[in-house]
């Protein structure tokens, strides 16, 4: 049976375990290939040795198990993108089976950022509204103040004093007040980017792997 590993490759208890394989699909990626034809797992594991073998990396072996975890793992190696798993040869209905269960921080992380993205347009929405809410005030405000100027009475005028000046309206704007407004679309735009990110990674590395595996395994 498989056990459920965190970002950080540790293995949590049973009860952690039922909530997690809902959502750890996210983080973790799991295949099996089948063994070639009288191939041992002395031989499958021979073949896949060279894997463990990078700087960064450390591994475990039983009969049957293989354990690693990686850390500050070179970008020219073919599995940095994984920090820990297992690999486990089984018997199965046509032979020896090689199952995997590998674990990505790198996959959490770009599965991540597009939520952070869009917490961050549904903050600026509600800047926006409440600025907008501000405006409809101070356009009230200027209706009401919107009053003719007093009027000079006739003494007044006899005597040459100057004309009252009309009141200014209320939140007029001054110089350099008018901004730009806060728009969303920038954060829905790279939420779309890292959401694209994860999904193509997600799929890529699926492949990439089993594939990595599969020519190890076969090859000559």
């Amino acid at each position: 049976m498989a056990t459920a590993l965190t970002p950080r490759g540790e293995t949590l208890p049973w009860g952690n375990r039922v909530n997690l394989r809902f959502i750890d699909w996210i983080w973790h990626v799991r295949g099996s290939l089948m063994l070639a034809p009288g191939q041992s797992n002395e031989d499958a594991f021979a073949r896949l040795d060279p894997l463990f073998r990078e700087s960064g990396t450390s591994h475990e072996r039983t009969n049957d198990t293989l354990t690693f975890r990686k850390k500050d793992q070179a970008a020219q190696d073919k599995m940095a993108v994984f920090d820990s798993g297992t690999l486990r040869i089984e018997e199965g209905e046509a032979g020896l089976v090689l199952r995997y269960h590998l674990v990505s921080r790198a996959l959490l992380f770009c599965f991540l950022v597009p939520l952070l993205f869009l917490a961050m347009a549904q903050i600026t929405a509600i800047v926006v509204k409440h600025q907008k809410a501000g405006t409809e005030a101070v356009k009230t405000d200027k209706k009401a103040d919107d009053k003719p100027a007093p009027q000079l009475n006739a003494v007044d005028k006899f005597l040459g004093a100057p004309a009252p000046e009309k009141p200014k309206k209320g939140g007029e704007d001054g110089p350099g007040k008018r901004g730009r407004k806060p728009s969303t679309t920038p954060a829905y735009v790279f939420a779309a980017i890292f959401a694209a990110l994860y999904v193509g990674g997600r799929i890529l590395e699926d492949r990439l792997i089993r594939s990595l595996f599969r020519k190890r395994l076969l090859g000559a």
